[in-house]
């Protein structure tokens, strides 16, 4: 583009003395010259601002409601527009590594040989939880009562009905109907997925042995959603339906959530001090590459399906493309906490974020 602007000012420069006869030596003639080239530069100077005042990135829809809040007030502030995909985790994943955007976003933490092999680094962004909404006329969120074994369960196929004895046993008092139960889960590689399996996977040994934990499993039954997006459309429209949604979008869906049964044997609702709780448990500062896991902590209000989100560059990236996105994960850690909590996402202690930013320059080899 700039190659084309410049053609076009010398072009338009020729027209103006050839138009003359002759070559143009004269004071009118170079200020003529001087004018266009002038443009020139301008167009070519404006180009590569408007080409660099986009940062893009993929991955996580856990994330996507906090990323759309920060992108929004960052670009009023700074002119830079923060253009985020949500297209899962396991996309964000491949596409950082392809080096088609400047940041992926994971739900799922790389193992720090991981991204030793693939010369990657990525650090947290801000604490969140998942839990199970359902549609079940009559009954109102945060009624039903549910534990990672029955959950398990259900999502194996072995519970089919909602009025089966199991479930009715920690819902006393609540009418349950004789519905089937259809079980909806993500069908894109999704972080959301690998907390959720990852949260069942410790709750139930058949469980951690037929399906295990990844972005991506093999589903014993139900129907799958793209996205938390696709998964709360379908329980919203399938009467009878369950399936995992990322905290963020229960609220802004208003969807019916229910209430778990924590590590100590308490009856908590999703809430953010209990994300909070789950992170005090963990000491992100001495984890290499910040691998924690935050499911299935104890804790009296600690709520059990509590994840993060990772925030992915390459280390052969630009070096101005790798400042650009620590300046605008920087800005939200330091400016962006308010519009965090607003949408239930926890802030990281000032000691992660401290950790972080000498992780950048220990990693990349410069700092903001």
């Amino acid at each position: 583009m700039r190659v084309c602007l410049w053609r076009a000012a010398r072009s338009a420069q020729r027209n103006q003395e050839q138009g003359s006869g002759k070559t143009n030596t004269s004071y009118s003639g170079r200020l003529r010259r001087s004018v266009a080239l002038a443009i020139a530069l301008a167009l070519i100077l404006s180009a590569g601002a408007f080409a660099s005042a986009t940062l893009t990135g993929a991955g996580s829809t856990w994330v996507y409601p906090l990323v759309a809040k920060w992108s929004v007030a960052y670009e009023a502030q700074t002119g830079i527009e923060v253009n985020y995909q949500s297209i899962g985790s396991g996309g964000g994943i491949a596409q950082i590594k392809a080096g088609t955007v400047a940041f992926g976003a994971s739900d799922m933490p790389l193992k720090p040989e991981d991204l030793q092999s693939a010369g990657l680094i990525q650090f947290p962004t801000a604490v969140a939880g998942e839990d199970l909404v359902y549609n079940l006329p009559g009954i109102k969120a945060e009624q039903l009562v549910l534990s990672g074994p029955l959950v398990a369960d259900i999502y194996l196929g072995k519970i089919k009905k909602w009025s089966d004895p199991a479930i009715a046993k920690l819902n006393s008092g609540v009418k349950l109907p004789d519905t089937y139960i259809t079980v909806v889960h993500r069908s894109d590689g999704s972080g959301t997925t690998f907390t959720f399996c990852d949260y069942l996977s410790k709750v139930s040994a058949e469980w951690k042995e037929k399906v295990g934990a990844n972005t991506s499993v093999a589903w014993p039954t139900g129907v799958g959603g793209k996205g938390n997006e696709g998964v709360a459309s379908y329980v919203q429209r399938i009467p009878g339906a369950i399936g995992y949604v990322e905290y963020a979008y229960i609220l802004e869906s208003h969807l019916a959530d229910a209430r778990m049964i924590n590590a100590d044997g308490k009856v908590v609702s999703p809430s953010l001090k209990g994300f909070q709780d789950a992170s005090a448990h963990v000491d992100w500062t001495q984890a290499r590459d910040f691998y924690v896991i935050l499911t299935d902590h104890s804790g009296p209000e600690t709520w059990p399906i509590s994840g993060c989100t990772w925030q992915i560059l390459r280390k052969s990236a630009p070096k101005e493309t790798n400042l650009n996105v620590m300046k605008f994960f920087d800005w939200g850690f330091e400016h962006g906490q308010d519009m965090a909590k607003s949408i239930s996402f926890g802030p990281l202690p000032p000691s992660t974020v401290k950790a972080i930013k000498s992780y950048w320059k220990s990693e990349l080899g410069y700092s903001l």
